[in-house]
């Protein structure tokens, strides 16, 4: 070819180079924002805690990143006899309490023993035999063991029964009212666990009709790994404190929610105004209502009258509980605590739905022991939070943690703000009870808890603050707190689950 034709060639060869760059920048353009729009790896999701069953098949779910100090709560059922760990005190020391437990049930049973062998009296006998001058001590004997043999005129008015000892409560929602509770922390000076809450936002789980989604597994992350984990409580709701585990403060957080093999994504953006909304499209909802409840107890020795009155009523609790209009399956937890150098440290007996021996375990429990104000409440909450059998998917789970002492806060080993991130976690609510003697350190932790985990400060109350001991029950508390109402305790717990349960999705409760 000539020169010439050559470069009458050349100008169709300049378009072709131009249109080959464009298209090479558009393609990096595109590489660009595809990996500026990539989301972030999945957050680590909690493994299952191990079961004697097999576990149920879950689809695997993206990489994880961080892992989370807990096992997610995945039992299937209570149904067994009763199981009891203890921690000891001090050496020697549960053997000692173990035979005191026996010489008393030993002695009970000798009572039993000799009211059962002794013959009845015959109801006539005694007037017949009387001595003249003894003859209406012999009636009033005759009429004590059979009355209707007397005359009519002669009968005795009937004996009242003993009544059940009382106990009044109060009960403050921090979370409703949390600029009251920002403003009690604020003028309460005391030694704690400092976890910073002062900044909130609500996340809103739903299903694609619009209908709460209970018990959904959330997990929060900052773009640093720093993450929380919770879970939706009945109305599938839940406040996220980022401040509480972003040392970074960091602006975006992505939202990852599941349940069952459905799962979904959100951001949450500091200083939104609305709440965040999720939807599981496929969201499962179970049939009948599953509440497993947990008595954590101080049980040293200023917590006798406290311990005494729950045993009286527990039956009555049960019993109103399972009445509800969602007719729960229910389960009961207990977890007793006292000291370093009582005869036990902790004493927990794990889920079960035999309601006869779960009141044998309680009728047990003594008050005693508890040298020094503090007791061994972070551990007791450890074990509460982490060795119980919680039950999984749909669970509605609770603890009434009931004290008049603050935790020690100079011992090693497990601290009641790491367990109430993991309570949140699980899934699990912790309502606070405040027995009488408990101070403001006490009142500011016990209320630090409830509020985290979703449930309330109760309180009980008295005829006179100022003499808890011996005034009786009424309306009056020396604790930080305005605007409650009053009623038993016995009720106020009844009220409280009948509250959560009723927020179910109307599918779930009418089970």
């Amino acid at each position: 070819m000539t020169r010439s034709a050559t470069l009458a060639h050349a100008p169709a060869r300049r378009p072709v180079r131009r249109l080959a760059a464009l298209a090479c920048t558009q393609l990096l353009l595109a590489a660009c924002t595809a990996q500026a729009l990539t989301p972030m790896p999945g957050p680590a999701w909690p493994d299952p805690k191990p079961q004697p069953r097999p576990p149920v098949a879950i689809q695997p779910w993206p990489p994880v990143l961080d892992k989370p100090d807990f096992q997610a709560p995945s039992a299937t059922d209570c149904r067994r006899p009763i199981e009891t760990r203890e921690v000891p005190g001090r050496d020697g020391a549960a053997q000692e309490e173990r035979e005191l437990e026996r010489r008393s049930g030993d002695a009970r049973r000798s009572r039993a023993e000799v009211m059962e062998a002794s013959p009845a009296p015959s109801p006539v006998a005694p007037v017949l035999a009387a001595p003249a001058g003894r003859a209406a001590v012999a009636e009033d004997m005759a009429a004590a063991v059979a009355p209707s043999v007397l005359p009519p005129g002669r009968r005795p008015a009937p004996q009242p029964q003993p009544q059940r000892p009382q106990v009044t409560a109060g009960v403050v929602d921090d979370n409703a009212d949390f600029a009251g509770y920002l403003a009690f922390r604020d003028r309460t000076q005391v030694e704690h666990r400092a976890r910073d809450v002062s900044e909130r936002y609500l996340l809103e789980v739903k299903d694609a009709a619009g209908r709460p989604v209970p018990d959904a597994e959330v997990a929060v992350r900052a773009p640093q790994g720093h993450a929380m984990w919770a879970r939706t409580d009945t109305g599938g709701r839940v406040w996220l404190h980022p401040n509480a585990f972003d040392p970074m403060r960091s602006q975006v957080y992505e939202v990852a929610v599941r349940q069952g093999t459905q799962q979904a994504r959100g951001f949450l953006r500091r200083g939104q105004k609305s709440a965040v909304e999720v939807t599981l499209s496929g969201a499962a909802l179970p049939a009948r209502a599953q509440l497993d409840l947990v008595f954590l107890i101080d049980a040293t020795g200023s917590m006798a009258d406290e311990i005494g009155k729950l045993k009286a009523s527990l039956a009555d609790i049960a019993r109103e509980v399972s009445r509800l209009p969602s007719r729960p399956d229910l389960c009961f937890g207990l977890v007793a605590y006292r000291d370093k150098g009582d005869a036990f440290l902790l004493r927990s007996h794990d889920f079960t739905n035999d309601l006869g021996a779960f009141q044998g375990a309680l009728d047990k429990l003594r008050a005693a022991g508890g040298g020094d104000y503090p007791e061994a409440m972070n551990e007791a909450l450890h074990e509460t939070v982490h060795q119980l059998s919680w039950r999984g998917a749909g669970t509605t789970r609770m603890v009434v943690l009931l004290a008049d002492a603050p935790p020690h806060l100079d011992y090693g080993g497990p601290q009641y703000d790491s367990d109430m991130l993991a309570a949140l976690g699980k899934g699990i609510k912790v309502f606070g009870v405040a027995a009488s003697g408990l101070d403001r350190q006490g009142e500011y932790i016990q209320r630090q808890i409830a509020q985290y985990t979703g449930g309330r400060f109760v309180f009980l109350t008295y005829a006179d603050a100022a003499r808890p001991g011996s005034s009786g029950p009424g309306r009056e508390t020396s604790h930080d707190v305005a605007g409650y109402s009053v009623e038993s305790l016995d009720r106020l717990i009844v009220r409280l689950v009948r509250e959560e349960l009723g927020r179910l999705p109307t599918a779930r409760a009418g089970g």
